[in-house]
């Protein structure tokens, strides 16, 4: 990773930072540090099918994502899509969603604008090493600027 007077970033391949879950990795190509709190970007890789979050709000940030890999079952604001390779979803600061992959090798990118979720999901990962429950889960959120609207999918904690 190079960090350029003035601001810029090239990150090369395999430079991202990961964040371990088990069933689903996060890697981190940039945080708030990396772009003056502009935006976030990670990448998911979920190693299972029918991983994701509960339903969820943020408060702070609008949420952005590309489906790199496989397809994802997508709820945004009431409706449910399926979004395969391809597909772009953008949602607003405010709005309910949440996602699941439909089978194992699915990847995709987030987009957090202004910078948000880093954090999150370094807290959650730590958490989940130290056996974490749904109030758990409930207190990184808020810490985060999330509301966990929905039921805890099963294996997500």
């Amino acid at each position: 990773m190079s960090h350029l007077t003035g601001g810029g970033l090239v990150l090369l391949p395999r430079e991202a930072r990961s964040i371990d879950f088990g069933g689903f990795d996060v890697l981190v190509h940039a945080d708030n540090k990396d772009t003056g709190g502009a935006f976030s970007l990670i990448e998911t890789r979920e190693d299972e099918a029918n991983v994701g979050p509960p339903r969820h709000i943020h408060r702070d940030a609008a949420e952005s994502f590309y489906v790199i890999d496989g397809e994802y079952r997508m709820y945004l604001d009431g409706r449910d899509f399926v979004c395969p390779a391809g597909s772009f979803i953008y949602v607003p600061a405010g709005t309910t969603h949440t996602f699941a992959s439909m089978s194992a090798g699915c990847r995709k990118l987030n987009l957090y604008t202004p910078s948000a979720m880093v954090g999150y999901f370094d807290d959650l990962a730590a958490a989940m090493r130290d056996g974490v429950d749904e109030a758990g889960l409930t207190a990184i959120a808020k810490r985060h600027a999330m509301e966990v609207v929905g039921p805890v999918p099963e294996g997500y904690v």
